[in-house]
């Protein structure tokens, strides 16, 4: 049998699945389900920033700020007293979690600011997580707002959450930077001890018979793991931190190639939510069958394999596949 082992953010991990936050989480069933399926960890269903405000009373002031002009805007937050749960429960639901499951628990926060991250990030270490995910999910549409301020806030928030907390850090990013190998190595020298790529900003449709912008959630596929990949092993040696590839995790295979590229683990949501809980393990032997059959010994064997540096044609991950993709297609079969 392979073994399957594996590490990140400085913890062992029976196999590199990780059930990615979801609502799976939400509850101590949920979790203790995601352990007895097989994942090797759990990251917790993300506390928001606004959850946070709202606790202190604090949103209040910023919801009522400019209605007159504005009433229209109100209608797109939730009501945070039913959404989710509050910042005290997410608390003890954590507390719970570490005294009924063997595997890590990973505590979640998004947000943009370093207000009331700092704070609960604090409290989600004393609740007992063993590592936190800062899940900054920022769309930049202020006109006077640079690149470079955004990914200096990004930094900032990272050195002020580590400055507070001794547990793990993981930082979740979007792909949308114009030099991401340089913001991961900000962010390692910041104190993130990993980076989570990718996160998946929801798109709004518009409805034009209503008039009315329509959010929505889909639910990814395999698809989507190239991006994720791509990167992955661009900086797999690069940076000096652990790597999660999540995003288009939907298949054994998809997590053989987020470990080749360079990943400590490959998280998975969208397809436990689709297909049900039973997939990880059938996941697991998907990946077992594999490096059976191709005689791999351990999952450690073969992380990086295919990695930037690795392979015989490292420009096949940057511009020079552009080329090669377009010069794939032969247009006599197109007419």
């Amino acid at each position: 049998m392979p073994d399957l082992t594996t590490t990140y953010l400085g913890l062992t991990l029976k196999n590199p699945l990780v059930a990615s936050a979801s609502p799976f989480s939400k509850k101590l069933e949920g979790i203790k389900k995601l352990e007895d399926a097989g994942a090797s960890a759990v990251v917790m269903y993300s506390l928001f920033e606004e959850q946070i405000t709202h606790e202190s009373l604090a949103l209040d002031h910023f919801l009522n700020r400019g209605t007159d002009s504005y009433a229209e805007a109100m209608t797109y937050f939730p009501n945070l007293d039913n959404y989710n749960i509050g910042p005290e429960d997410y608390l003890g639901l954590i507390a719970k979690a570490k005294e009924s499951v063997s595997i890590p628990v990973i505590g979640s926060l998004n947000g943009v600011s370093t207000g009331g991250w700092v704070d609960y990030a604090k409290k989600i270490e004393a609740a007992g997580a063993d590592a936190l995910e800062l899940n900054v999910y920022y769309i930049a549409t202020d006109t006077e707002l640079s690149a470079s301020d955004v990914e200096q806030n990004y930094v900032n928030l990272v050195k002020d959450v580590r400055a507070q907390v001794s547990i793990p850090l993981a930082v979740k990013l979007s792909p949308y930077f114009t030099a991401l190998p340089n913001l991961a190595t900000r962010l390692t020298m910041a104190g993130a001890n990993g980076l989570v790529l990718f996160n998946r900003f929801m798109q709004p449709d518009l409805d034009i018979e209503t008039l009315e912008v329509k959010p929505g959630l889909r639910l990814s596929d395999s698809s989507e793991l190239r991006l994720p990949l791509r990167w992955v092993a661009i900086l797999n040696g690069r940076v000096n931190c652990d790597l999660a590839l999540t995003t288009g995790v939907h298949s054994g295979t998809d997590v053989l190639k987020a470990m080749m590229a360079g990943a400590k683990v490959a998280m998975t949501a969208s397809e436990l939510l689709d297909k049900g809980l039973g997939r990880v393990g059938e996941m697991l032997k998907e990946m077992t069958d594999w490096m059976e059959q191709y005689e791999y010994e351990s999952v450690k064997q073969m992380q990086g394999s295919m990695s930037q540096q690795a392979v015989a044609e490292p420009a096949a991950f940057e511009r020079a596949n552009y080329m090669k993709a377009l010069q794939s297609f032969d247009t006599k079969n197109l007419y």
